[in-house]
């Protein structure tokens, strides 16, 4: 038996499923601007399949008193279990500031796929972004030992940043994919034939497999994160992922 709570602009809409529960987080506020904070906590109990995703793309515009818009997201997985955290896109509009975490505690015999994408500006109408700050933490622990510690720090003049080969080529669009289960090692070759020229694919740790995606814009990044996504989860992507 599980249970709920939100609070705030934080709400929560479950999709009835025979084999799992669905999850959609809503942000009511329509963005994340400076001084919000948003907070995440889920949790899978034992042999139990736990999939969340978000309604649409998450907004975070410009911080009038460059203060920054925070949000933290807490995730577990106990043994037997699978935990999907699939949230839908993060667009950072022009003088935004982001302050984002993420930690997951998984077991050695549970299941754990994330995405994280994120999109510099609306390039279909005509934005982009010039100054900004976004600050990103990634730590995953396995059986209390950590398993993955990844951080990006991109502020001041994000476009010309994005524009140098040895950060972005040129992107607009990016993403951060890792699943960790007992057959990650399995799926390296399968998605490495999946990927494009501006993506790739790693086994950083037994058990652990990282992607990372540039693309050009986010209709590219999709083209790119689909057909993955939908390896490693079986063709069983949230609808929302679809709409």
């Amino acid at each position: 038996m599980g249970t709920l709570r939100q609070q705030g602009s934080a709400k929560f809409l479950s999709v009835s499923r025979r084999d799992a529960v669905e999850g959609v987080v809503i942000n009511t506020s329509g963005g994340i601007t400076g001084g919000d904070t948003l907070r995440i906590d889920a949790h899978a109990g034992a042999d139990s399949t736990l999939r969340l995703t978000t309604q649409a793309a998450e907004r975070i515009y410009r911080s009038s008193d460059q203060t920054a818009g925070s949000v933290t997201t807490r995730l577990s997985a106990e043994p037997g279990s699978r935990l999907d955290w699939l949230p839908q896109e993060t667009i950072l509009f022009d003088n935004a500031y982001l302050r984002r975490s993420l930690e997951a505690s998984i077991t050695s015999d549970s299941r754990f796929l994330m995405v994280e994408p994120v999109l510099f500006g609306r390039l279909a109408m005509g934005e982009t972004v010039q100054q900004a700050q976004m600050s990103d933490r990634i730590t995953i622990t396995r059986d209390d030992k950590v398993l993955f510690r990844d951080a990006t720090l991109l502020r001041g003049d994000i476009a010309s940043q994005l524009d140098r080969p040895g950060v972005g080529n040129g992107a607009r669009a990016m993403a951060f994919v890792l699943y960790a289960a007992p057959d990650a090692e399995a799926y390296l070759d399968r998605i490495r034939d999946l990927l494009p020229d501006t993506a790739g694919a790693s086994l950083v740790a037994e058990g652990a497999l990282v992607m990372r995606f540039l693309a050009a814009d986010g209709f590219g990044l999709r083209q790119s994160l689909l057909p993955v996504l939908d390896l490693l989860t079986g063709n069983d992507l949230p609808r929302s992922w679809r709409l």
